[in-house]
Order: structure tokens, then C-alpha cells, then sequence
């Protein structure tokens, strides 16, 4: 049965065919609902059910707790309706005029960033140009119909080639194959751009940003296309990795530190050597220890999916609004247990 829903405080309408998440009908007619994994591990696209009934589908436990669905709150990239709906969401404007594309790139060069880190730089066709916002990330589609999201870590000032950062995972099948039989003039498919994680700059509101491991490919595109737009507010990046050579790009940091004294960096160690010297721990442990007050800023969190999660509630306890919080979690194909199902 299909089922319409009123969407608040924007007025508009939509109708939500069988089987359908409010995601999807959102994005199928083009209503820009905030969204970034797509499902049920990092919260972004969590909004309210004003009335009407949900199936909540299956999600991450630490996305959705109980105390959150007894106030309404649904996540939109799992949730189906079970009758009409009004719902409470906010929509996102500076995404709608950017074409979802679907199209071949070459892999042009293959660098090793990390012991575990490969970049990959995709060439599309000399006829195409991908127009994205810093922080989005595309999907590549595989033969067997699966898909692996990556951020875009490259700015969309420089859209030649689609830079891409990539962690090799254990027993990953795709990351194995990124690893060991990737070469250059390889042909993939893409889809995107995707995602509602990218850099708002009609505002001169301090930001903090947190990242784990590859978490920083969509902050780098985000700092170097906004230093390039004049970006010129405090900007404090936290970087955690679990040792010291999981970090790259140090030199593009160390530039960046140079250039612009708004600039703040902080690199963190879980499990730091004897000769490390620097901050220690989890980061959102360290950015929470330098900060009283976050009530005025604006956030970005990316990577993991449970440091994106305690970082929004750490950062909400600091007083910073949740709408001014933007993250995008990382997820892997072999996901943890979820939670949820029909209620």
C-alpha cells in the first residue's frame, strides 16, 4: 500500500511506495533529507514522527536508543511507514541542483598512503565532470551488484581526478582487491554524488572537527576547498588513528598550519610508543578536554560509527545544538549485529 507523508515545517508532500524507506521516497522525488551511511549505523538521517506509525527497521543500537523512539525520533534510512505520516525532518537546499550521475572511471594512479591506506585517483570520461560538495562520497557499484561507499577526499575546485582514500579491511573482498590486483587503466563504475556530510560555509561559526583513521579523506576535501573560498574562522581538527603511522598527509597539514594560523591541529594515539610525545587516548576524549563551552561552533565528525555517535552526544553536552552537528560514519560489509525490525 502506498502511503503519503506530510513533511514539516517545509509543507511538502510525498507518497512512500510498499517496501520503501522515507529515505528513499524522499530522494527518488528529490527531496534532500540529510542521510550519510544509509543503513542504520551513523544517525544522520534521524527525524521525528509527529504522527502516523513506523516500522523502524534494522539499525545500530547506539543510533536509535528507546528513550529517543518514546520522543518520535525514527531513523529515515531504515524506517517504513505503516500508515499516513507527518513528519519533522530538516531539508537540505544547497545539494538539490547537484545531478546523481552514474558513470565509468579509469583508476588513473594508485599511491600507498599508509601501511593500510591506498589512495585512488579516478579519472571519469573526458566528456563528464563530476559536480559534488566538499564531503560527499560516491558509491562504486560492483559486478555482483554490491556497493562500496568512499568519501571524496579531493575539493570541487579540482575535479579532474576523484581522489579516494581506502583502508584495507581483513577479509574484505573489495580492500583485498584494492590491495593486491588493482592496477592502473582498471575500468569501475560509480554512483554519486552522495551523501549530506559536506562543509556549510554561509556562517562565521567557530568548528571542531573529529576524525578516525581514513575519517580524514572528506575532512581534507573540506579544508582545502574552504581555505581556497577564504575560509578564515577557527577551524580545530582532532585526527585519531591507533598508531603513529597510521597518519598521512602530515606535510598537507603542516602547509595548511603555516598558511592559515585560524588553524588548529591535533593528532591522537590510542595506542601510542614509547617515543610518542603527543596527545593520547580516544579523540573525542581530547576534544572534549579543551573545550567548556561548544554552544557556539559548528561540528564534523567522521569515521568510525560508535566515535561518531559518542561525539554527537559528547558535543551536545557541551551545548552544541544537534543541528549544527554533521557526521558521516564509516561501515564496512561485514557489519556488527543489528537492532530492530517490525515493532
Amino acid at each position: 500500500m502506498t502511503y503519503k507523508v506530510r513533511i514539516e515545517p517545509s509543507g511538502h508532500e510525498m507518497h512512500v511506495e510498499p517496501g520503501e524507506t522515507l529515505l528513499e521516497a524522499a530522494l527518488r522525488q528529490g527531496f534532500n533529507f540529510p542521510y550519510g551511511c544509509r543503513n542504520g549505523a551513523c544517525g544522520s538521517c534521524k527525524g521525528k514522527i509527529v504522527s502516523g506509525e513506523v516500522d523502524y527497521g534494522q539499525y545500530q543500537a547506539y543510533t536509535l536508543t528507546e528513550e529517543e523512539k518514546a520522543l518520535g525520533m525514527a531513523l529515515f534510512c531504515a524506517a517504513t511507514p505503516c500508515s499516513d505520516l507527518v513528519v519533522e525532518v530538516r531539508e537540505i537546499g544547497a545539494a538539490k541542483d547537484i545531478q546523481v550521475k552514474t558513470l565509468p572511471a579509469r583508476v588513473a594512479r594508485i599511491e600507498d598512503l599508509a601501511p593500510d591506506v591506498r589512495a585512488v585517483y579516478l579519472k571519469p570520461p573526458a566528456t563528464e565532470r563530476l559536480q559534488f560538495l566538499a564531503g560527499q562520497y560516491i558509491d562504486i557499484l560492483l559486478k555482483n551488484g554490491k556497493r562500496r561507499g568512499f568519501s571524496l577526499a579531493g575539493s570541487p575546485l579540482n575535479d579532474e581526478f576523484l581522489e579516494l582514500h581506502i583502508k584495507r579491511v581483513k577479509g574484505g573482498e573489495f580492500t583485498e582487491h584494492v590491495f593486491t590486483t588493482l592496477k592502473e587503466k582498471d575500468i569501475w563504475r560509480f554512483e554519486g554524488p552522495l551523501g549530506s556530510f559536506y562543509l556549510r560555509l554561509d556562517t562565521d561559526r567557530p568548528i571542531v572537527m573529529m576524525a578516525t583513521g581514513t575519517g580524514f579523506a572528506p575532512i581534507k576535501g573540506m579544508l582545502e576547498y574552504g581555505f581556497a573560498e577564504g575560509l578564515n574562522r577557527p577551524v580545530h581538527l582532532y585526527w585519531g588513528v591507533r598508531y603513529e603511522h597510521d597518519f598521512y598527509r602530515l606535510e598537507l597539514i603542516k602547509e595548511w598550519q603555516a598558511a592559515h594560523p585560524q588553524f588548529t591541529f591535533v593528532p591522537v594515539v590510542s595506542r601510542p610508543s614509547e617515543t610518542w610525545t603527543g596527545r593520547t587516548g580516544y579523540v573525542t576524549e581530547a576534544a572534549m578536554q579543551d573545550f567548556a563551552d561548544l554552544s557556539g561552533f559548528d561540528a564534523y565528525l567522521c569515521g568510525h560509527p560508535e566515535m561518531v555517535a559518542e561525539g554527537a552526544r559528547r558535543l551536545q553536552e557541551k551545548g552544541l545544538p544537534g543541528e549544527r552537528i554533521f557526521s558521516d560514519a564509516f561501515t564496512f560489509a561485514s557489519q556488527p549485529k543489528m537492532v530492530g525490525g517490525a515493532e
